[in-house]
C-alpha cells in the first residue's frame, strides 16, 4: 500500500513538472528572441539613418575632412620684379632663400625637446640662446612659427642634416642690391616679406610685386603629390628699368664722397640730369647706407637729400635774376649796369660786393658774382613779374620724381616785398631749394627755356608735359654769360673741364640758425656743359666743409669738373672747346688762376 502510494506521488510530481516545462519553455525563448530582433533592427535603423545623413544630408562634410588630409594647395615662389639702370645694368634682384619654420605640435608629438643636443646646435646657427629657442616652439597649439628668414645655403643645409622633428624649411626670395651704397638712395631697399621700404623700391612696390601661381594637388599618406586639381596663374611682377646711367651714377658717388672726406664736410649731394628730356641720370648722396647690411641703415643716412633738404642757394641763383631782367625787358645783353660805389642801403639795411667793382657787363655781373648787379637789376622789375619768374622754373614745385620725402622748397611768399627783401633774393636768399630743383632749373635754362619735368622711369609718360617758360634767346644768351663764370677770374674756374666750355655759377651761403646766420656754410655749383650744345646739368652741393676751404669756387667746383668730365666721356659727348684750358693740373697750386674777384 505504502510502496503504491509513494509511485503514485511520484507520478503526480513528475506529472508537474511535466507541464511546467510544457508551458514556461515557450515563453521564455519568445522573449529572448524578440529582444535579439529589437536590436538587430536598431542597430539597421542607426546605420541607415547615418548612412542617409551623411550621404543625403551633410554629404561634403567628409568630403572636406577627406580632403583635408589629402589636398593641398601649393604656392610657386614668386620673384619680386628686376630694377635696372637704362643700359639694363642690375640695380636690384631677387635670389632664391630659405626660412626656417616650426611646428610646435609635431615638436610635443615626437617628444622633440628631449634632444638637447641638436637643439644646441639649431640654437648655435640660429645665434639664439637655447632656452628662448625652445620656449618658442613650447605650445603644441601652435602649427607655425618663424624661426629665421633668409637663411644662406649652408645654414639651411645644416638645418636639414639635423633631422629635428618639426623643423622644416620653405622657399623664399631675398632681394640683393649689387650696387649697394652708391645707388641706395634710389632704389631703396625692401623688408624681409619683400615689401618697399623706401626709395624705387617703396615708390613702385605694387607693380614690382607679383602673386604666385596656385595650385590644388592630392597628395598621398607619405606627403607626395598624386594629382593635380587645378592651376590658378599668378599675376607677374613688372620688371623697372629707370633712367639712370649706373656707369655716371658710381663716379658720381666716388667723387663726392671723396670730397665729403676731403673737405670735413656733413654731409654732400650731386644730381646730374638730361637737359633734352628731363630724365635724370645720376643722384646721389653722402653719408650713404649699403641696403644688404641693415645694420648701416639709419635715419639720416637714408634720407634722401638731393630731394629733401633744402637749403638757401646764393649766388648760384643770380643767372636767374639776371634772366628775370631779360624777360622783363628792363635790360638787354648789351646792358651795362654801374655798381658804384659798391654799397647801398635798403630800408637802413646794407646790401654790398667785396669792392667797387664799377661799370659791369651782364656776364661780367655774374662773373664777378656781383650783388648790386643783381639787385639793382632785381629793383628794376615788378615784383609780381620777379616773383613769376621764379615760379615759372620750378623753383617752388616738386620737380616730377615723386621721390619719397621730396619736398618743394621754402618759400614764404608775401603780397608785398620790400627793396631789400627783393635784394637778397636775387642773390639766393630768403628762398630755399634742393638740389634737384636748382638742378631742373639749369637743365630748362640749358635746352633753351623749355622745361621738362624731371623722370627716373625710362620710357613712362610725364605727370606733365614739357612747357616754355622762358624766351629761347634769353636763354641761349644767360647760357653765354654764365661761361665767364668759369673762366679766369671767375668765382668758378675750378669747375671748367678741358676740351669742353663749362656754363654755371658757384654759390656760397651762411646757413641760417635762430635769430640770423650762423658760421657754417652750404656750397653749391650749378653747372651746363658742353656750352655750345649742352647734354647735362649738374648741381653739386657740399654741406659744412669743415676744413679752411669754405667758399663754393674751391669745394663744389673742383668736384664739379672731376664729375663733369667723367660724365661727357661716358655719354660719348664730343669736346666743343679747341684750347684745353693751361695749367688745369697746377691751379690748386697758383692762386692766381682762381682768385675769387666776387662774393660767390
Amino acid at each position: 500500500m505504502s510502496t503504491h502510494n509513494q509511485e503514485s506521488k511520484k507520478k503526480r510530481q513528475k506529472s508537474k513538472a511535466s507541464q511546467v516545462n510544457s508551458q514556461g519553455a515557450p515563453m521564455h525563448v519568445q522573449w529572448r528572441f524578440v529582444m535579439v530582433l529589437v536590436v538587430l533592427v536598431a542597430v539597421f535603423l542607426s546605420i541607415a539613418g547615418r548612412a542617409a545623413y551623411i550621404q543625403i544630408i551633410k554629404p561634403d562634410m567628409l568630403i572636406e575632412q577627406g580632403d583635408k588630409r589629402t589636398l593641398r594647395v601649393r604656392d610657386n615662389v614668386n620673384y619680386r620684379g628686376l630694377i635696372t639702370d637704362r643700359n639694363g645694368q642690375q640695380l636690384a634682384v631677387s635670389i632664391p632663400a630659405k626660412a626656417i619654420f616650426a611646428d610646435p605640435k609635431v615638436i610635443f608629438d615626437n617628444n622633440a625637446l628631449e634632444d638637447k643636443d641638436r637643439w644646441q646646435a639649431l640654437a648655435i646657427v640660429l645665434e639664439i640662446d637655447v632656452e628662448t629657442l625652445q620656449s618658442r616652439v613650447s605650445d603644441p597649439k601652435k602649427r607655425f612659427v618663424y624661426l629665421k628668414r633668409q637663411v644662406t645655403p649652408a645654414m639651411s643645409e645644416f638645418v636639414k642634416n639635423l633631422k629635428l622633428p618639426g623643423i622644416y624649411l620653405r622657399d623664399e626670395s631675398k632681394r640683393y642690391y649689387p650696387m649697394g651704397e652708391v645707388s641706395a638712395h634710389i632704389v631703396g631697399f625692401t623688408d624681409v616679406d619683400d615689401i618697399g621700404q623706401e626709395g624705387i623700391e617703396k615708390l613702385y612696390n605694387k607693380s614690382l610685386t607679383g602673386t604666385p601661381d596656385k595650385r590644388r594637388i592630392s597628395i598621398n599618406k607619405q606627403g607626395r603629390q598624386i594629382e593635380i586639381h587645378d592651376q590658378e596663374v599668378g599675376k607677374k611682377a613688372e620688371d623697372l628699368q629707370l633712367t639712370i646711367d649706373q656707369r655716371i651714377q658710381a663716379l658720381a658717388y666716388r667723387e663726392i664722397k671723396a670730397a665729403t672726406l676731403r673737405y670735413e664736410a656733413t654731409s654732400a649731394s650731386v644730381v646730374i640730369v638730361d637737359v633734352n628730356n628731363g630724365e635724370l641720370l645720376a643722384m646721389a648722396n653722402t653719408p650713404s647706407f649699403n641696403p644688404n647690411n641693415r645694420k648701416t641703415v639709419s635715419g639720416h643716412r637714408v634720407r634722401n637729400r638731393a630731394v629733401s633738404d633744402p637749403f638757401e642757394p646764393g649766388s648760384s641763383l643770380k643767372p636767374l635774376a639776371v634772366l628775370a631782367g631779360l624777360e622783363f625787358g628792363s635790360i638787354d645783353v648789351d646792358t651795362i649796369i654801374d655798381t658804384s660805389p659798391g654799397e647801398m642801403f635798403l630800408g637802413g639795411s646794407r646790401v654790398s660786393d667785396p669792392s667797387n667793382y664799377g661799370k659791369l657787363s651782364l656776364s661780367e655781373i655774374i662773373k664777378r658774382s656781383s650783388n648790386m648787379g643783381t639787385s639793382k637789376i632785381a629793383l628794376e622789375i615788378t615784383q609780381e613779374f620777379f616773383m613769376d619768374t621764379y615760379y615759372n622754373m620750378g623753383l617752388m614745385s616738386t620737380t616730377g620724381l615723386n621721390m619719397l620725402g621730396e619736398t618743394d622748397g621754402i618759400f614764404h611768399h608775401r603780397s608785398k616785398w620790400s627793396k631789400h627783401e627783393i635784394s637778397t633774393l636775387s642773390f639766393g636768399y630768403n628762398i630755399a631749394v634742393t638740389a634737384a630743383q636748382l638742378a631742373r632749373m639749369y637743365a630748362t635754362i640749358a635746352n633753351g627755356g623749355v622745361q621738362y619735368p624731371l623722370s627716373i622711369v625710362l620710357n613712362q609718360p610725364p605727370l606733365e608735359e614739357p612747357v616754355r617758360v622762358v624766351d629761347e634767346s634769353n636763354a641761349r644768351a644767360l647760357v653765354r654769360m654764365m661761361e665767364s663764370a668759369t673762366e679766369r677770374g671767375g668765382s668758378g674756374f675750378k669747375a671748367r673741364v678741358p676740351g669742353y666750355r663749362i656754363a654755371g655759377k658757384t654759390g656760397t651761403s651762411r646757413k641760417a640758425v635762430p635769430g640770423g646766420y650762423g658760421e657754417e656754410y652750404i656750397n653749391v655749383f650749378a653747372g651746363i656743359a658742353p656750352a655750345s650744345n649742352p647734354q647735362v646739368a649738374i648741381v653739386v652741393v657740399i654741406n659744412e666743409p669743415g676744413g679752411d676751404l669754405y667758399h663754393a669756387g674751391d669745394t663744389a667746383a673742383p668736384t664739379f669738373s672731376k664729375i663733369a668730365a667723367g660724365a661727357l666721356q661716358l655719354l660719348n659727348v664730343p669736346p666743343d672747346s679747341s684750347q684745353l684750358a693751361t695749367n688745369f693740373l697746377n691751379a690748386d697750386a697758383n692762386p692766381s688762376l682762381s682768385m675769387r674777384q666776387g662774393g660767390d
